[in-house]
């Protein structure tokens, strides 16, 4: 019974470990995107996970991106287990299914099939990204709940943690912004407005309408490519739809649509 019990744990850690990992385009979990297709803790105690984007052709940063973010989670496990995990019907597969077996780092493995990207210039492109969207559907729920601009913009760090929301996206948005918010600007923690740009400028009441407007196309963006992906990946690996014995022209069009197929610039 107690062995069951701890494998249960460990597997609900497992799940919400790799939770915590994100679509760094998207700045949503994996798991909820259904990235990850199998996550088990075996009986010694390993961990085997199996990993699949959805379309053959994504760009291989977003998948050094994704599988960096899983290794960093599977190295958190409280256990400390061995693991492998494995990328499958992937262009660069291959690749990195050799280089995991081999013992080399994602770092290694991306270092060779995207030398002249500069990763850590994408990280920062999603991590801007993240932060926008999150703060908008903030400031939203904001005004929803009925504070006005000149409130909301005046909020600092103790308020935020008491302010309400409806449920909905804003109340999950809300520590995920804390979280972005003080990764970018630690010293929030005691000080100044919560509500500023990346690049730390205040935000005038009167100026709010306009830079929501600004965010606004940041989130349309990431959901647009959200809902493709989804699209894309339950076309790919859904049962066939077939007529006469072979694919419907939609299921040969769909499965073949590239997704997010070139490096950020």
């Amino acid at each position: 019974m107690a062995t069951a019990s701890v494998s249960d744990s460990r597997e609900k850690e497992l799940w919400r470990r790799l939770g915590e990992v994100n679509d760094p385009e998207l700045d949503e979990p994996i798991t909820e995107m259904g990235f990850v297709e199998r996550a088990e803790v075996k009986d010694d105690g390993s961990v085997e996970v199996d990993f699949r984007l959805p379309t053959y052709w994504c760009s291989p940063n977003f998948a050094f991106l994704m599988l960096d973010g899983v290794r960093t989670a599977l190295d958190r496990l409280s256990w400390s287990p061995a693991y492998g995990v494995k990328l499958h019907d992937h262009m660069f597969a291959d690749e990195v299914n050799r280089g995991i077996e081999a013992g080399k780092t994602f770092g290694d493995i991306f270092a060779e099939l995207a030398a002249d990207t500069d990763l850590g210039a994408v990280r920062e492109t999603f991590r801007i990204k993240a932060f926008k969207r999150r703060q908008e559907a903030v400031l939203c729920g904001l005004r929803q709940y009925g504070l006005t601009d000149r409130e909301i913009v005046g909020m600092d760090l103790p308020a935020y943690d008491v302010a309400r929301l409806e449920p909905g996206e804003a109340a999950k948005q809300k520590p995920r912004y804390r979280a972005a918010l003080l990764e970018r600007f630690p010293d929030r923690r005691t000080d100044g407005p919560v509500f500023v740009t990346w690049e730390e400028r205040h935000i005038p009441p009167d100026a709010l309408s306009a830079y929501l407007a600004e965010l606004r196309g940041v989130r349309v963006n990431m959901e647009f490519n959200g809902a493709l992906c989804r699209g894309l990946k339950q076309t790919r690996y859904k049962e066939l739809d077939v007529v006469d014995g072979e694919p419907t022209l939609v299921d040969f069009i769909m499965d073949r649509v590239p997704a997010r197929n070139a490096p950020v610039t």
